[in-house]
């Protein structure tokens, strides 16, 4: 098209006026190429007829050529007293897309109960717009929405996990819990440790700073956070030098763990009702009685815990009496084979079911601390009987459980010696590293 109207001035047209300029000015050297090196030699340019010639171009803005906007993830910690808009708001979610976010998930039980120390991932562009929103709430189950053209989009369903069996290893300086702690080992593993270990060694009073561990366990992972520990696959334990080693194996008759040679770990008895206490009174025939300001026998074992605390039974058997007896309290006492019993004391209640005559299993809530009976301060008393006979259950030599059977042993063997290796490796490594 071409437009004489390029050098007139057009006051109601100023942006297109400047923009012919651009284009007219623009063309300047280009003639002046053509005036430089397209005329021969000896041509008469007075006969030449010039004429300006002027397209009109359109010419694209910079903010018409914007690039697409840049959309990260991330994520956040949910602390306590967080919402749903303060999170997104520390996401850097736009105010707009936050009360529509709210208003698509309004109702949504998860995220009415968000669950301080999990982790929430949004995918938001630079310019705030929320396009995906990720949540694995407190059962595990996966949030998604995700940003439609009718809205957001919301369902749940079942993450997709990663299996991964883990390795670790720890030093005890202070207690069990800080060495996991320091090895970044969750508390349920903690406590599978002391329970696999707890009839050699009683986690309340043996152990000893220097003790070493090393632990191999399942665990699932979303995203590359642990969603849940599993089982212990096998585990050792330096206590006061002396090693303690555990394997775990599976066979159509049962499951437990066993030594590298194929000796149960599992006692008949666990040395302790309560998986982590303190001590408050020791077996003795000789204590001063708090009530009755006298000397006396104290045949039991005190662990000091707060009302309400599960009591286990120590061994399977089934129950002898449960119910209300003298300076006992509430108390619950459970035939074994063998001639042994128990007894629980100062309960504050029983575990639903328990009843005269109901059998019970190792490691089975029985009931809960309490104070009745004569009792100063919430606690259980424990007592181990011999034919009725108490003795220490702290001392007295506990009876053991069959080892692998014959027809296992080969597949025993074989498994053992592949997770023994892994543990000799982890603890040359750790050796090497504290030389």
């Amino acid at each position: 098209m071409i437009d004489h109207e390029i050098l007139t001035e057009d006051r109601n047209r100023p942006a297109r006026r400047s923009r012919r300029w651009i284009v007219a000015l623009s063309a300047i050297p280009f003639f002046g190429m053509v005036a430089a090196f397209g005329i021969a030699p000896g041509t008469r340019v007075e006969t030449i007829t010039q004429r300006s010639v002027v397209d009109e171009l359109e010419l694209r803005m910079a903010s018409e050529e914007r690039a697409p906007a840049l959309a990260l993830w991330q994520q956040e910690v949910i602390q306590k007293g967080d919402t749903v808009g303060t999170l997104l708001s520390r996401l850097g979610v736009d105010n707009e897309d936050v009360v529509a976010f709210l208003q698509s998930v309004r109702g949504n039980a998860a995220l009415r109960r968000l669950v301080p120390g999990k982790t929430v991932k949004a995918q938001v562009t630079e310019h705030g717009q929320l396009l995906a929103f990720r949540y694995l709430d407190g059962t595990n189950d996966e949030l998604v929405v995700d940003r439609s053209e009718e809205g957001f989009m919301v369902r749940t369903g079942t993450p997709a996990v990663e299996q991964r069996v883990v390795l670790k290893a720890g030093r005890i300086e202070s207690s069990l819990f800080a060495a996991t702690d320091a090895a970044e080992i969750p508390d349920a593993i903690a406590i599978q440790m002391a329970e696999i270990f707890g009839s050699d060694i009683d986690f309340h009073r043996d152990i000893r700073k220097g003790d070493r561990f090393i632990v191999i366990y399942e665990a699932e992972y979303y995203d590359g956070a642990l969603v849940r520990s599993g089982r212990i696959l096998a585990a050792e334990f330096v206590n006061d030098g002396k090693t303690y080693q555990a394997i775990y194996f599976s066979t159509p008759e049962g499951s437990g763990y066993y030594s590298p040679d194929g000796k149960s770990l599992k006692k008949a008895f666990l040395r302790s009702p309560l998986p982590f206490s303190r001590i408050t009174s020791k077996f003795t025939l000789a204590r001063f009685h708090p009530i009755f300001k006298e000397w006396r026998a104290h045949r039991g074992v005190d662990y000091g815990a707060p009302v309400g605390t599960p009591v286990r039974a120590t061994g399977n058997g089934r129950v002898a009496f449960a119910g209300k007896q003298g300076g006992y309290g509430n108390i619950v006492i459970i035939q074994h084979a063998g001639g042994y019993s128990t007894a629980y004391a100062h309960l504050s209640g029983f575990a639903k079911g328990i009843r005269p005559g109901v059998r019970v299993e190792q490691g089975q809530t029985i009931g809960y601390v309490g104070m009745t009976g004569w009792a100063t301060g919430p606690h259980l008393h424990y007592e181990f009987r011999v034919n009725g006979v108490q003795r220490d259950p702290l001392k007295v030599a506990m009876p053991e459980a069959p080892p692998i059977g014959a027809q296992h042993r080969a597949a025993f063997k074989a498994a053992a010696a592949a997770l023994t290796a892994q543990m000799d490796l982890m603890r040359s490594v750790v050796l090497a590293q504290a030389e």
